[in-house]
């Protein structure tokens, strides 16, 4: 049994220009992207996923120091792992006197969770 296994020359093309047309268009556009990324991004920290479960499935606004029984780190890197949070737009605070009660933002995750639905 012979087999021909003779190679299609190669087509030159100029530099820059593709070489096939994409199998799929990306759905989400730049700014759509963007946003989600940092959402992803602050969720990337073990730690902070755990603040916005707590947070989500506490019935109102939690005190900061009602959180740090909860995780093995100090105060001030919980605090910062808020400002991460809240700079992400997942989550956000409410000052009563010296203290910030914290909630998650309702719609804050639901893009990136409905596109990865």
């Amino acid at each position: 049994m012979d087999v021909d296994l003779e190679l299609a020359p190669k087509v030159k093309r100029a530099a820059g220009a593709p070489c096939c047309e994409p199998v799929v268009y990306p759905n989400v556009d730049r700014d759509e992207a963007v946003r989600m990324a940092e959402v992803a991004k602050a969720l990337g920290d073990p730690i902070r996923l755990q603040i916005v479960d707590v947070l989500r499935k506490h019935a109102g606004k939690v005190c900061v120091y009602e959180l740090v029984p909860l995780f093995d780190v100090s105060q001030s890197t919980l605090s910062h792992h808020l400002k991460k949070l809240r700079d992400a737009g997942i989550v956000d605070a409410e000052r009563r006197g010296l203290w910030a009660y914290y909630y998650v933002l309702p719609d804050a995750v639901g893009e990136l969770a409905a596109w990865l639905g």
